[in-house]
């Protein structure tokens, strides 16, 4: 799995880049959520094979993505943090979901494999918040009898930009732990009380790759392609999951994404037995001042939804169901995008 992981990230790559710009008819320029560059970048080789259309892409965090459309300097933009309804209409921008995935605490602790830590939520934020600065600190031993932890400082890793993980991550610490809402909060950019930041997530695990006694939070994909440790997460329901397809199908099963809303939604802490608690959909933005653009981009997407759904799952993130993609494509038409 890891190796053919690796050779399609490579090949699409290769798409994204523009090594193959000089036989395509048409480009298609995005930018934005570092959580789905995996999955896009599976679709745009394909796509570019199929359709004779190129699209490059920008793994710049959904801050950025999310700023570019405003400016209308991209085709779309991409965040994992949903925009409301009422910062849509102040923009003239327009957004759907795309696939669905999980954010996963990861750590490097030497002779601590993926899966054998156990965290809950309050372990998780008082990490983040810098009340736990230990490994062995009585809470995290609590949760994991007979793990062995080392008395060693904690480096804390989290992303350095404005970033839809981030939103997802912070949402999430805010539902669980009143202290981290008042003293932190949600949103793509925070002001984190500890830790150093890495630039995407390539940047986070490649610091809790490199930084002994380290913990971070990536997209799921990242960790399939760089083999790293994952904790178990204490989900609503008080139940240890692991970070897997069907738990964050789980998560998804009872969203009800909705035109009339524009599709904004968070999936974090869902309820159910097996649920991933660190859900969360990605998105795409349109501006309503580009429609020629959005064209290009709403057909690009609906083969994706007609011819991407094995792809999605290799790579761990939960297709839409049909009923959602018929939605969304009656949100373009109401819309006069497609």
């Amino acid at each position: 799995m890891n190796k053919l992981l690796k050779i399609t990230a490579m090949i699409a790559l290769i798409a994204f880049f523009g090594l193959g710009a000089a036989q395509a008819a048409e480009t298609l320029n995005g930018a934005g959520s570092t959580f789905a560059f995996p999955i896009y970048s599976a679709w745009a080789y394909t796509y570019s094979r199929v359709a004779n259309t190129q699209l490059n892409y920008q793994s710049i965090g959904s801050g950025g993505g999310i700023q570019q459309i405003k400016n209308k300097t991209v085709d779309f933009g991409a965040s994992d943090a949903p925009l409301t309804p009422a910062e849509l209409r102040k923009f003239h921008l327009l957004q759907f979901p795309t696939v669905i995935g999980g954010v996963v605490p990861v750590v490097n602790i030497p002779g601590i494999g993926a899966g054998r830590m156990k965290l809950d939520s309050d372990a998780l934020a008082k990490i983040y918040l810098g009340e736990i600065k230990y490994w062995d600190d009585p809470k995290i031993k609590a949760l994991n009898a007979g793990l062995g932890l080392p008395h060693h400082e904690i480096t804390v890793v989290h992303r350095s930009e404005g970033s839809g993980t981030t939103a997802i991550f912070t949402t999430y610490l805010s539902e669980i732990s009143p202290e981290w809402k008042s003293k932190v909060g949600a949103g793509t950019a925070v002001k984190w009380p500890v830790g150093i930041g890495g630039k995407g997530s390539e940047g986070v695990a490649n610091y809790v790759k490199r930084l002994p006694y380290s913990i971070g939070y990536v997209e799921f994909a990242y960790i399939l392609q760089e083999k790293m440790a994952y904790t178990l997460m204490k989900n609503r329901d008080g139940r240890y999951v692991a970070p897997t397809f069907q738990s964050f199908k789980d998560a998804a099963a009872k969203a009800d994404f909705s035109p009339r809303n524009d599709f904004d939604l968070w999936l974090v802490n869902s309820p159910g037995k097996t649920s991933w608690p660190i859900a969360g959909a990605t998105f795409i933005l349109f501006s309503k001042d580009l429609p020629q653009s959005n064209q290009k981009v709403a057909r690009f997407f609906d083969w994706a939804y007609k011819n991407g759904d094995a792809a999605a799952e290799r790579l761990a993130y939960v297709p839409l169901p049909a009923g959602l993609k018929n939605k969304i494509r009656a949100y373009w038409k109401a819309n006069g995008i497609y």
